[in-house]
């Protein structure tokens, strides 16, 4: 697959989420879907919260082109393979989307929401895909059998949640996932793993169309039919191609990858448990608050992590194809600055509950914890 065939399924997934961006954001209004600000939410005005629909239709027309184009001109079989893993991930995303958009609409409780992304990921591992093997870091593998079911389960709903959780500033989680996918590209393509290739490719085309709206000051937020969509896409992409690997790191390279929302989750409970405040409830010591509270506004916020994740993306890169002496360096490395950040932003430390601050004009509000719903501020 060719650069020049990459560069146009990203750019048809842009241009299409980029011209219909603005007709969801119309509609949105008129159905009065939209983000109230006031009580913890601290965005001015009404902001159209279900921008997911327009990353799916840009996402799905780059998908369509492909197929098009493999079943008319002659491209290189990928999706028209007949491979039932690749049928079972359009499945679970338009599963995931759905109940997503059902959320924006008219709200689901914890529970619903959580039965939701469980039957998109039943959808994967029925239609074959799992993990079906840890690899040992001093040689063999271990087989997980039957337990690689609920094992697959647990990765694709926490991958699907931390997304959604670091969905509290704009232009957030859109710009994290779109680097996260770059690097699950790269990684799928010099695995020859074509179709997720072009799963990621769409992938990032809808975000960079959609940051153009979302991006500080926003016009409007993806909601939890896009931040969902963006994880359990994420999620299915690392499983169709990324993790088909004897490795023993292939299970460490896709957590890598989303490493800054995965350490962000992890430090806000240790920080919870450390000072005896309930793991459940939500409070303004995140990544993206504590930087804001250093006096960065939110523009500079968002692109701090932006730099951090792509380099988390660039260790994944090295872990996964470096030599040994190399794998252990990068990871050396990167665990220093994380623990560096953690630190210098004092992330185990105790953070305001349930506080309304004003930063920059910022469309922020305290993000949920991952036990409070299972779901983030819908940004």
């Amino acid at each position: 697959m060719s650069l020049q065939h990459i560069a146009l399924l990203v750019g048809v997934a842009a241009a299409v989420t980029l011209l219909l961006t603005p007709f969801v954001r119309r509609a949105s209004l008129r159905l009065g879907l939209v983000d109230e600000p006031g009580g913890r939410k601290i965005h001015s005005g009404l902001i159209p919260r279900v921008g997911g629909v327009a990353m799916l239709g840009g996402f799905a027309v780059a998908f369509a082109v492909q197929f098009w184009g493999e079943s008319y001109l002659g491209w290189r079989t990928t999706l028209t393979s007949g491979n039932q893993q690749i049928v079972g991930c359009v499945v679970g995303m338009l599963v995931i989307f759905a109940v997503g958009l059902i959320d924006d609409i008219v709200g689901l409780n914890a529970g619903q929401k959580l039965l939701g992304q469980l039957a998109a990921a039943g959808v994967l591992i029925g239609f074959g895909l799992r993990i079906e093997f840890i690899g040992n870091p001093f040689g063999g593998l271990l087989m997980l059998g039957l337990l690689g079911v609920p094992v697959t389960a647990l990765y694709v709903v926490a991958f699907t949640n931390v997304i959604n959780l670091i969905d509290g500033l704009d232009g957030l989680a859109a710009g994290v996932s779109a680097i996260g996918a770059a690097t699950m590209l790269v990684l799928a393509l010099q695995g020859n793993e074509l179709a997720a290739a072009v799963f990621a490719a769409a992938l990032i085309g809808a975000c960079v169309g959609f940051l153009r709206y979302n991006f500080h000051p926003a016009s409007i937020f993806m909601g939890d039919s896009g931040a969902m969509f963006l994880g359990f896409s994420l999620a299915a992409i690392s499983l169709l191609g990324v993790m088909k690997s004897v490795a023993a790191i292939a299970l460490a390279v896709p957590l890598l990858i989303i490493g800054v929302p995965i350490f962000d989750t992890a430090s806000a409970i240790i920080r919870r448990v450390r000072h005896k405040r309930p793991i459940q409830e939500a409070d303004r010591g995140h990544i993206h608050h504590r930087l804001l509270g250093r006096g960065f506004d939110q523009r500079q916020t968002v692109l701090i992590i932006y730099v951090w994740s792509a380099a988390l993306g660039v260790g994944a890169y090295a872990m996964r194809w470096a030599a040994t002496s190399v794998k252990l360096l990068t990871f050396g490395v990167l665990a220093g600055l994380s623990v560096f950040m953690a630190y210098w932003l004092g992330l185990f430390e105790v953070a305001y509950h349930h506080a309304e601050e004003q930063h920059d004009g910022a469309s922020i509000e305290p993000d949920d914890t991952p036990f409070d719903g299972v779901s983030g501020t819908g940004h």
